[in-house]
């Protein structure tokens, strides 16, 4: 027993050894498996590591020209969120330089702005913003609401007449609040997309990687990179060997490494991370193992994975609720490892979860690991059938 034990590890590492120098030979198989997962999360990290929108260009029509219309401008304009680089005299001006994109959002004052203030009446600022970049919406808007929030306050605080700056604050704001950001302290782009897009890479790459070195097999109709028909137990844990270390090591890279590097949230301890990502580089490459039975060849899996990347991105739940999907759709992103991925690892690096706190995540990534894992064995075995 000893001796076929000895055989079948030399047989697994014979497998092994020649799909790695497969790996390293292929130029195409490298630059999924490897130079892509490495430089990929760079350039997303440094694209996102400004975080938020600043400095959003503005113009700014002032019909009302008065020392109250120019504070709420001048104020505007001191915020981080919001240069006002333009100062429009009508409309039409403004909407010609929001064509020529030179700025994101217009603020116009009203003729009767001041005088319907000193009159004791209501009035309003109107804010138009681009609505194609949401973040810059988000600038120009809070910005101008957090301004009038102030000038409301020291008008009611003149109209008052108060002896003393305590009783002002009490009648100004008699419920106040304090605003926590939880888990994203900064309310930065780049910590909310980055852990889901890291987890993304990881499998894309992989379905590229594995798809592409199977097209390559079928074009050279070879029987393997061996010449000797081995088994499908053999040649399966040979493959999934290969690919476990990279993805492994290229794991460590991105889940560890690039948050750290950037700044990014990275509240997972290491425990947590092995046994979130034990189950999903398993059930990954099995997944990537049976969808490459469809691939014919090479340029196939390309075409594949480029389509379903931005809808696995939406289907995990990370950009839109959870909650607002519907069971089809929920049914359907169950079947691939990045949704359970995402979720896992968001809970765990951004907000700081415990393996507990994850146990469903990691129970649906073993069941896809056992359920991809066959389907993976029995596409081997007809991979080595039909040479």
């Amino acid at each position: 027993m000893k001796y076929h034990f000895v055989e079948h590890i030399k047989a697994i590492c014979n497998i092994w050894k020649e799909e790695m120098k497969m790996v390293v030979k292929d130029q195409g198989v490298l630059l999924f498996l490897i130079i892509v997962p490495l430089s990929y999360p760079l350039l997303y990290s440094w694209i996102y590591n400004n975080e938020v929108a600043r400095e959003v260009p503005v113009a700014a029509i002032d019909l009302s020209n008065s020392a109250m219309s120019r504070d709420f401008l001048r104020r505007c304009d001191a915020t981080p969120d919001v240069d006002i680089r333009y100062h429009a005299g009508s409309m039409q001006e403004a909407k010609e330089l929001m064509a020529q994109h030179k700025i994101w959002g217009i603020y116009l004052i009203p003729a009767d702005f001041a005088i319907r203030i000193n009159r004791q009446e209501q009035t309003t600022v109107k804010v138009y913003c681009d609505m194609s970049i949401m973040l810059y919406y988000k600038a120009l808007f809070q910005t101008a609401t957090n301004v009038s929030f102030a000038i409301n306050e020291r008008i009611q605080t003149l109209q008052l007449h108060l002896p003393t700056s305590r009783e002002e604050a009490i009648a100004t704001h008699p419920l106040t609040f304090d605003e926590v950001a939880l888990f994203n302290p900064s309310g930065g782009y780049g910590s909310f997309i980055l852990p889901p897009v890291l987890i993304l890479i990881i499998q894309q790459t992989m379905i590229l990687g594995v798809g592409m070195a199977a097209g390559t097999r079928r074009d050279k109709c070879a029987a393997a990179s061996t010449g000797i028909r081995q088994s499908p137990a053999h040649t399966l844990c040979g493959r999934t060997l290969c690919y476990f270390i990279i993805s492994a090591l290229v794991s460590l890279y991105l889940l560890v490494g690039i948050p750290r590097f950037f700044l990014f949230p990275a509240l997972a301890g290491l425990r947590e991370l092995v046994c979130m990502c034990l189950p999903l580089i398993l059930s990954v490459i099995f997944f990537s193992i049976s969808l490459s039975w469809l691939v014919r060849q090479r340029e196939n899996v390309m075409l594949m994975v480029v389509f379903a990347s931005v809808p696995l991105l939406f289907l995990s739940g990370i950009s839109w609720p959870q909650s607002a999907i519907s069971p089809f759709w929920q049914t359907f992103a169950s079947l691939f490892p990045s949704t359970f991925g995402i979720r896992a690892f968001v809970r765990v690096n951004t907000m700081g979860a415990s393996i507990h706190e994850i146990s469903s995540e990691i129970q649906a990534l073993w069941i896809q690991t056992v359920l991809y894992g066959l389907l993976a064995y029995l596409s081997t075995r007809e991979e080595i059938k039909s040479r």
